[in-house]
């Protein structure tokens, strides 16, 4: 196997020993990878600003000649994009800290997913532009992430009765979060044995209440283009309800609970 070049995006950083950094990336054309820079916290000329989280950037490794089973070394960096409007704002940071989180948990390493590399790329690239709300992005991130790793939620109609949304005779709709599915209340009422104990993110910890409104508005930016996103205008209990359903729903998908997005809840609560 030859070494290689190739765009990346910064995940997280491990110190290991005293001088260097594992690292993993998000590449364009390989997928999430992990690979050992040597002396890079004395390395100013191979790694100068390019080892901040969520940093763009062009990276060149080698593989290890001897011992198969080394980890990949990363020879050099070339910055590309610092994303400064992000590291320079502790909100935006704790967004960005949760989204690469989830890309970090959920992706196999080495497997190539160069959809999820553009749907990264281009929300922290949204972020760092300022005219869409950050809290909308991240729904927008979030859902359609979903989406492309297979586990997108189904939000048109009651998943018992198949009844369209538009046609449910009420304001909200019931989210289950085990099944990824939207039932209407005259089929949640007939759900026995269904408790709904305090959740940890929100809602109760099976599923939580959503208005119409909010799951078309959910359902839109799913399928809409990214440069479209700035069209639809979600209210402010539209962003509650958003991020109660998406941010319960993939913690309890992926089996984790996400330190950064305690740390999103609380920099949420203090604003």
């Amino acid at each position: 196997m030859g070494d290689f070049s190739t765009d990346a995006i910064l995940l997280r950083k491990i110190e290991y020993g005293d001088h260097d950094l594992i690292i993993s990336f998000l590449t364009r054309d390989r997928g999430k990878i992990s690979v050992m820079a040597k002396n890079a916290k004395k390395s100013v000329r191979r790694f100068s600003g390019a080892m901040d989280l969520f940093s763009v950037n062009h990276i060149q490794c080698v593989f290890p000649k001897k011992n198969k089973d080394a980890m990949i070394n990363l020879c050099q960096t070339v910055l590309e994009n610092g994303f400064p409007r992000i590291r320079y704002n502790v909100v935006n940071t704790a967004y960005a800290s949760y989204w690469t989180e989830i890309v970090s948990q959920w992706l196999e390493e080495g497997k190539a997913q160069p959809e999820i590399f553009e749907l990264l790329y281009t929300a922290l690239d949204m972020v760092n532009d300022g005219s869409i709300r950050t809290e909308v992005i991240s729904l927008l991130f979030q859902i359609r992430f979903m989406r492309l790793s297979g586990f997108s939620p189904g939000l048109d109609q009651c998943d018992d009765c198949c009844t369209g949304i538009e046609a449910v005779d009420s304001a909200r709709l019931w989210f289950d979060f085990k099944a990824g599915r939207v039932v209407c209340p005259t089929c949640k009422g007939n759900m026995q044995g269904v408790q709904e104990p305090a959740g940890p993110f929100g809602g109760s910890a099976q599923g939580c209440w959503v208005s119409k409104g909010t799951l078309k508005q959910l359902s839109w930016i799913n399928t809409v283009e990214m440069a479209r996103a700035d069209r639809i205008k979600f209210s402010p209990i539209a962003i509650q309800e958003g991020e109660t359903l998406l941010e319960s729903f993939i913690p309890f998908h992926i089996g984790r609970h996400f330190n950064s997005l305690k740390f999103l809840h609380k920099m949420r609560s203090e604003i």
